[in-house]
């Protein structure tokens, strides 16, 4: 936090302004700042009328500077709301806010404005005025692509406290305009995937028609402790598929105990299919192929053909 100190003769200024923060012209003047400092190399202007210390600029100081040229009541909502929640989205490009009343539009290069008059719960993240994160998953079916959106709805589930069931059911009673788009998402939503490359192969998987695996799953010694958790699995088959994203590739000892482990699980029969970046958005193809063949191979009765579907959510 960076506040500054008088620019010229007078009052001393407010030190509750933090400049680090997006403030506007009028907060500057108010707080006994000269306007004219916003003129220094050192600040830029996010929106017009909304400036900043340029060395603070961060994900969220776009969606800040907006809700600042809005009434009190305007929130951060869709992909802005996501951004503020933690969540995982592509980024919006500018940002969403939400207002409830069509005079508090603001029209903005840099700003979607958007309009309702259905009531919406709000929610504090990070000091912030936003959507809460169903309502913000269901804002989002219209700006997102299925498997994104699944990639949003598992990280829902496992940051807010919410089960796939909840999401399922709040998309079947919701009244907004997206819902049908929302539900399709939540009905692929699972507990316990860590992470948004995760949720990609596996909707690689079933988008393609192939047997869908278990997420999560976990083994326990005699004792009832933890002993292995497979990210994706096929149980009757014992077949793992791990999505590998290689950040421990410098790393000896990860190096050397991943080849442990899956020594340990070659001698118990278990059979691991290591999957890259790579592999789902560079060649899924391939990546489909790999995955069948094991499933045949290890004796899974009924292995569909690989279905055309996913070409239109993996374009190679």
């Amino acid at each position: 936090m960076l506040r500054v100190s008088a620019l010229r003769q007078g009052p001393d200024p407010d030190p509750g302004l933090d400049l680090s923060e997006p403030f506007t012209c009028a907060q500057l003047v108010a707080a006994g700042y000269s306007r004219r400092m916003v003129r220094q190399k050192r600040f830029a202007e996010i929106v017009p009328g909304v400036h900043v210390l340029s060395s603070a600029i961060g994900p969220t100081t776009l969606i800040k500077a907006a809700l600042l040229i809005h009434p009190a009541d305007a929130c951060a909502s869709h992909g802005s709301a996501a951004v503020l929640l933690g969540l995982p989205v592509p980024d919006p490009g500018f940002a969403h806010v939400t207002v409830f009343r069509q005079k508090d539009r603001r029209y903005r290069r840099e700003i979607k404005s958007h309009v309702t008059t259905r009531r919406r719960r709000i929610v504090l993240a990070q000091g912030v005025r936003v959507t809460d994160p169903i309502t913000t998953f269901i804002a989002c079916a219209g700006q997102l692509g299925l498997v994104d959106l699944v990639v949003l709805g598992d990280a829902l589930v496992r940051r807010c406290r919410t089960s796939p069931a909840q999401l399922v059911r709040a998309c079947q009673v919701s009244t907004d305009y997206y819902r049908k788009r929302a539900l399709a998402a939540a009905l692929f939503v699972r507990e316990g995937v860590d992470s948004p490359m995760e949720t990609r192969l596996r909707m690689l998987i079933v988008l393609a028609g192939l047997p869908e695996p278990v997420v999560n799953h976990r083994t326990f010694w005699e004792d009832g402790s933890l002993r292995r958790r497979f990210d994706l699995y096929y149980p009757g088959i014992r077949l793992i598929v791990e999505y590998d994203g290689r950040q421990h590739a410098s790393d000896t000892r990860q190096w050397q105990g991943d080849l442990d482990r899956r020594e340990e699980l070659d001698d118990e029969g278990y059979r691991i299919l290591v999957v890259t970046a790579e592999g789902v958005f560079r060649s899924p193809g391939r990546t489909l192929e790999r995955v069948r063949r094991q499933l045949v191979e290890r004796g899974m009765d009924g292995v569909p053909a690989i279905d055309a579907t996913w070409r239109e959510h993996f374009p190679s």
